[in-house]
Protein backbone atom coordinates (compact mmCIF):
# COMPACT_ATOMS: atom_id res chain seq x y z
CA UNK A 1 0.00 0.00 0.00
CA UNK A 2 1.40 3.05 -0.92
CA UNK A 3 1.55 6.59 1.36
CA UNK A 4 -1.09 8.55 -0.53
CA UNK A 5 -3.37 5.34 0.26
CA UNK A 6 -1.89 4.89 3.73
CA UNK A 7 -2.88 8.47 4.38
CA UNK A 8 -6.57 8.05 2.94
CA UNK A 9 -7.33 5.69 5.17
CA UNK A 10 -5.71 7.37 8.26
CA UNK A 11 -7.75 10.24 7.57
CA UNK A 12 -11.04 8.69 7.54
CA UNK A 13 -10.18 6.60 10.57
CA UNK A 14 -9.91 9.49 12.43
CA UNK A 15 -13.06 11.62 10.68
CA UNK A 16 -15.22 8.10 12.07
CA UNK A 17 -13.40 8.84 15.68
CA UNK A 18 -14.13 12.49 15.43
CA UNK A 19 -18.12 12.21 14.23
CA UNK A 20 -18.02 9.24 16.82
CA UNK A 21 -17.33 11.69 19.61
CA UNK A 22 -19.17 14.63 18.30
CA UNK A 23 -22.43 12.29 18.48
CA UNK A 24 -21.33 10.78 21.81
CA UNK A 25 -21.11 14.02 23.58
CA UNK A 26 -24.43 15.36 21.80
CA UNK A 27 -26.42 11.99 23.46
CA UNK A 28 -24.98 12.87 26.75
CA UNK A 29 -26.22 16.61 27.09
CA UNK A 30 -28.96 16.94 29.19
CA UNK A 31 -32.48 17.60 27.02
CA UNK A 32 -33.81 21.74 27.85
CA UNK A 33 -37.26 22.35 28.06
CA UNK A 34 -36.53 25.68 26.93
CA UNK A 35 -40.48 26.49 27.20
CA UNK A 36 -40.80 29.14 30.18
CA UNK A 37 -43.85 29.01 33.19
CA UNK A 38 -46.06 32.28 32.24
CA UNK A 39 -49.08 33.71 33.90
CA UNK A 40 -52.51 33.66 32.38
CA UNK A 41 -53.58 36.79 34.16
CA UNK A 42 -52.75 38.98 37.11
CA UNK A 43 -54.21 39.42 40.62
CA UNK A 44 -56.31 41.98 39.76
CA UNK A 45 -58.03 39.56 37.00
CA UNK A 46 -58.51 37.34 39.02
CA UNK A 47 -62.41 36.84 39.70
CA UNK A 48 -63.94 36.30 43.04
CA UNK A 49 -67.54 36.03 44.13
CA UNK A 50 -69.57 35.36 46.87
CA UNK A 51 -73.24 34.00 46.56
CA UNK A 52 -75.89 34.00 49.55
CA UNK A 53 -78.73 31.86 50.65
CA UNK A 54 -80.22 35.41 51.03
CA UNK A 55 -79.49 39.17 51.24
CA UNK A 56 -77.10 39.07 53.93
CA UNK A 57 -77.56 35.89 54.80
CA UNK A 58 -74.97 33.02 56.13
CA UNK A 59 -75.48 30.08 53.44
CA UNK A 60 -71.90 31.10 51.54
CA UNK A 61 -70.73 30.06 48.11
CA UNK A 62 -67.53 31.59 47.43
CA UNK A 63 -66.57 30.95 43.39
CA UNK A 64 -63.09 31.35 41.67
CA UNK A 65 -64.19 32.56 38.08
CA UNK A 66 -61.29 33.00 36.08
CA UNK A 67 -60.12 30.40 33.52
CA UNK A 68 -56.61 29.20 33.85
CA UNK A 69 -56.41 29.87 37.35
CA UNK A 70 -56.20 27.21 40.28
CA UNK A 71 -56.26 27.24 44.18
CA UNK A 72 -57.87 26.79 47.72
CA UNK A 73 -60.09 28.42 49.78
CA UNK A 74 -59.77 29.32 53.11
CA UNK A 75 -63.17 30.47 55.21
CA UNK A 76 -61.50 30.89 58.71
CA UNK A 77 -63.52 27.87 60.07
CA UNK A 78 -62.42 25.63 57.72
CA UNK A 79 -60.76 25.27 53.78
CA UNK A 80 -61.82 23.63 50.52
CA UNK A 81 -58.99 22.65 48.05
CA UNK A 82 -61.03 23.10 45.13
CA UNK A 83 -62.36 26.70 42.79
CA UNK A 84 -65.35 26.80 44.86
CA UNK A 85 -66.35 26.28 48.28
CA UNK A 86 -70.12 26.01 50.10
CA UNK A 87 -70.57 26.75 53.95
CA UNK A 88 -73.13 27.63 56.26
CA UNK A 89 -70.99 30.64 58.41
CA UNK A 90 -71.78 31.05 62.11
CA UNK A 91 -70.84 34.32 62.83
CA UNK A 92 -72.43 37.15 61.82
CA UNK A 93 -70.81 40.88 60.54
CA UNK A 94 -68.43 41.51 57.64
CA UNK A 95 -66.49 38.88 56.98
CA UNK A 96 -62.94 38.16 54.81
CA UNK A 97 -62.31 35.20 53.02
CA UNK A 98 -59.14 34.47 51.34
CA UNK A 99 -58.48 32.41 48.11
CA UNK A 100 -54.36 31.76 47.41
CA UNK A 101 -53.67 30.04 44.11
CA UNK A 102 -51.38 30.15 41.10
CA UNK A 103 -51.04 32.33 38.42
CA UNK A 104 -49.27 30.11 36.39
CA UNK A 105 -45.34 31.13 36.92
CA UNK A 106 -46.25 32.91 40.55
CA UNK A 107 -48.47 32.16 43.49
CA UNK A 108 -50.87 34.84 45.06
CA UNK A 109 -53.81 35.50 47.06
CA UNK A 110 -56.74 37.31 46.86
CA UNK A 111 -59.41 38.33 49.50
CA UNK A 112 -63.07 39.20 49.46
CA UNK A 113 -65.22 40.23 51.88
CA UNK A 114 -69.02 39.15 52.91
CA UNK A 115 -71.52 41.31 54.99
CA UNK A 116 -73.58 38.36 57.20
CA UNK A 117 -76.57 39.83 58.46
CA UNK A 118 -78.26 37.16 59.65
CA UNK A 119 -78.17 33.63 60.45
CA UNK A 120 -81.28 31.91 58.02
CA UNK A 121 -79.27 28.86 57.51
CA UNK A 122 -79.09 26.14 60.53
CA UNK A 123 -75.43 24.97 61.76
CA UNK A 124 -73.97 22.46 63.10
CA UNK A 125 -75.13 21.58 66.40
CA UNK A 126 -71.91 21.71 67.83
CA UNK A 127 -72.21 25.65 67.72
CA UNK A 128 -75.05 25.85 69.51
CA UNK A 129 -74.25 23.42 72.03
CA UNK A 130 -70.74 25.58 73.15
CA UNK A 131 -72.79 29.55 72.51
CA UNK A 132 -76.17 28.53 72.61
CA UNK A 133 -78.71 29.13 70.11
CA UNK A 134 -78.58 32.83 71.15
CA UNK A 135 -75.26 32.91 69.08
CA UNK A 136 -74.96 36.38 69.83
CA UNK A 137 -75.76 36.39 73.27
CA UNK A 138 -73.35 33.33 73.99
CA UNK A 139 -72.64 30.99 77.06
CA UNK A 140 -71.01 30.57 79.78
CA UNK A 141 -69.08 27.80 81.60
CA UNK A 142 -67.78 26.45 84.59
CA UNK A 143 -66.03 23.79 86.62
CA UNK A 144 -68.05 20.59 86.59
CA UNK A 145 -68.89 19.75 90.31
CA UNK A 146 -67.28 16.04 91.24
CA UNK A 147 -64.13 15.53 88.39
CA UNK A 148 -63.45 19.00 87.13
CA UNK A 149 -59.55 19.00 86.69
CA UNK A 150 -57.52 15.73 86.93
CA UNK A 151 -54.07 13.65 85.59
CA UNK A 152 -54.83 11.29 82.94
CA UNK A 153 -52.59 8.59 81.68
CA UNK A 154 -49.57 9.85 79.40
CA UNK A 155 -49.96 9.78 75.71
CA UNK A 156 -53.39 7.45 76.46
CA UNK A 157 -55.71 6.92 73.66
CA UNK A 158 -58.80 9.30 74.03
CA UNK A 159 -60.94 7.12 76.02
CA UNK A 160 -58.14 7.15 78.57
CA UNK A 161 -59.09 10.74 79.20
CA UNK A 162 -61.36 8.95 81.94
CA UNK A 163 -58.28 7.75 84.01
CA UNK A 164 -57.13 9.64 86.77
CA UNK A 165 -53.82 9.35 87.83
CA UNK A 166 -54.10 12.49 90.26
CA UNK A 167 -56.95 13.92 91.39
CA UNK A 168 -55.89 17.11 91.45
CA UNK A 169 -59.13 19.59 92.52
CA UNK A 170 -58.51 18.24 95.93
CA UNK A 171 -56.04 19.69 96.49
CA UNK A 172 -54.98 22.12 93.67
CA UNK A 173 -58.01 23.48 91.32
CA UNK A 174 -56.92 26.65 89.86
CA UNK A 175 -59.41 29.01 88.17
CA UNK A 176 -62.09 27.12 91.28
CA UNK A 177 -64.93 29.94 90.90
CA UNK A 178 -63.23 31.33 87.58
CA UNK A 179 -66.04 31.27 84.29
CA UNK A 180 -65.22 31.10 80.54
CA UNK A 181 -67.85 32.35 77.73
CA UNK A 182 -68.11 32.02 74.21
CA UNK A 183 -70.33 34.01 71.86
CA UNK A 184 -70.40 34.64 67.80
CA UNK A 185 -71.56 38.34 68.24
CA UNK A 186 -69.49 40.00 65.39
CA UNK A 187 -66.46 37.00 65.62
CA UNK A 188 -65.65 33.92 67.55
CA UNK A 189 -65.26 35.50 70.97
CA UNK A 190 -63.87 34.01 73.86
CA UNK A 191 -63.84 35.36 77.61
CA UNK A 192 -61.77 34.39 80.51
CA UNK A 193 -62.92 35.54 83.83
CA UNK A 194 -60.53 34.20 86.85
CA UNK A 195 -61.75 33.76 90.55
CA UNK A 196 -62.08 37.54 91.33
CA UNK A 197 -64.09 37.83 88.01
CA UNK A 198 -61.86 40.05 86.10
CA UNK A 199 -61.96 39.44 82.24
CA UNK A 200 -59.46 38.74 79.39
CA UNK A 201 -61.29 39.34 76.09
CA UNK A 202 -59.72 37.24 73.38
CA UNK A 203 -60.73 34.57 71.01
CA UNK A 204 -61.50 30.39 69.91
CA UNK A 205 -60.95 28.23 67.05
CA UNK A 206 -63.71 25.41 67.11
CA UNK A 207 -62.57 22.78 64.45
CA UNK A 208 -65.51 20.61 63.94
CA UNK A 209 -64.11 18.00 61.60
CA UNK A 210 -60.78 17.33 63.88
CA UNK A 211 -62.57 17.77 67.12
CA UNK A 212 -60.50 20.59 68.47
CA UNK A 213 -61.13 23.59 70.32
CA UNK A 214 -58.35 26.65 70.19
CA UNK A 215 -58.25 29.55 73.11
CA UNK A 216 -56.53 32.52 71.47
CA UNK A 217 -55.45 35.35 73.65
CA UNK A 218 -57.20 33.84 77.03
CA UNK A 219 -56.60 31.04 78.62
CA UNK A 220 -58.76 27.89 79.34
CA UNK A 221 -60.18 27.89 83.21
CA UNK A 222 -57.20 25.98 85.21
CA UNK A 223 -54.67 27.55 82.14
CA UNK A 224 -52.43 30.10 84.73
CA UNK A 225 -51.34 26.62 85.96
CA UNK A 226 -48.92 26.38 82.85
CA UNK A 227 -47.15 22.96 83.31
CA UNK A 228 -50.47 21.38 82.42
CA UNK A 229 -51.02 22.98 79.30
CA UNK A 230 -51.32 20.50 76.40
CA UNK A 231 -48.10 20.36 74.78
CA UNK A 232 -48.54 20.91 71.38
CA UNK A 233 -51.15 23.67 72.13
CA UNK A 234 -54.25 22.04 71.19
CA UNK A 235 -57.29 21.02 73.38
CA UNK A 236 -59.31 17.49 72.00
CA UNK A 237 -62.74 17.59 72.39
CA UNK A 238 -64.25 14.38 74.41
CA UNK A 239 -67.57 15.76 74.95
CA UNK A 240 -69.06 18.60 73.31
CA UNK A 241 -73.48 18.69 74.24
CA UNK A 242 -75.75 20.99 75.68
CA UNK A 243 -75.48 19.84 79.06
CA UNK A 244 -71.12 18.51 79.32
CA UNK A 245 -67.93 20.24 77.43
CA UNK A 246 -64.71 17.74 77.99
CA UNK A 247 -61.46 18.57 76.62
CA UNK A 248 -58.11 16.45 76.72
CA UNK A 249 -54.55 16.37 76.14
CA UNK A 250 -52.33 13.14 75.75
CA UNK A 251 -49.51 15.04 76.62
CA UNK A 252 -48.80 17.98 78.77
CA UNK A 253 -46.26 21.13 78.83
CA UNK A 254 -44.47 18.82 81.43
CA UNK A 255 -44.53 16.00 79.64
CA UNK A 256 -45.39 13.56 82.66
CA UNK A 257 -48.73 12.94 82.09
CA UNK A 258 -52.02 13.73 79.59
CA UNK A 259 -54.73 15.91 81.20
CA UNK A 260 -58.51 16.64 81.43
CA UNK A 261 -60.55 19.29 82.22
CA UNK A 262 -64.74 19.12 82.59
CA UNK A 263 -67.26 21.64 82.37
CA UNK A 264 -71.00 22.26 82.98
CA UNK A 265 -72.86 25.22 81.79
CA UNK A 266 -73.37 28.13 84.23
CA UNK A 267 -76.90 27.45 84.90
CA UNK A 268 -76.82 23.89 85.41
Amino acid sequence: MNNKLKDMKINKILNLIIVSMVLFTVSCEPIVDSEDLTNTTNVEGVELVALQSTPGGNGITLQMKTPGVTGWWDFNIGRAYSDEASFNYPIPGMQTFTFTGTLGAEFFTKTIDVQIDVLDQPLNQDWYDLVSTDTSAGKTWVFEDETPWYMAPQNGAPDSFGTIWWNAWTCCLADASGKMKFDLNGGANYTYYDNGGVAQEGGFALDIPNRVLDFIGAPVLGGQDGLRLPADGVYNIISLTEDELILWTPLTVGGDSGWTWQFKPEDN
